[in-house]
């Protein structure tokens, strides 16, 4: 079965999400935007969400994760939580 390595960021809204990416592409640290700026649990570890597999994260984060290139910050993603903005460093 596949499986993936990412990380995000979720916010409330979509203009959030678009001043945050614009802020990695700057050269801020993804990491340490999530730790300040995440809803998700996950803000806590730099939004690390672990080793994921197909299924596991909504619809909408899901084909980011196991569809989009590898290493770019993807989004926003829209979902029934808010904004998100997806990393995926591996997938196999």
């Amino acid at each position: 079965m596949a499986k993936a390595m990412a990380r995000h960021i979720l916010v409330k809204t979509e203009a959030q999400a678009t001043a945050l990416k614009k802020r990695i592409a700057a050269g801020e640290a993804f990491d340490v935007l999530a730790r300040k700026h995440s809803l998700c649990p996950s803000g806590k570890r730099g939004g690390d969400l672990g080793e994921v597999r197909p299924g596991q994260m909504v619809r909408a984060i899901d084909q980011v994760i196991f569809r989009k290139p590898l290493r770019e910050v993807h989004g926003p993603v829209k979902s029934q939580f808010g904004y998100h903005l997806v990393q995926v460093f591996y997938r196999e």
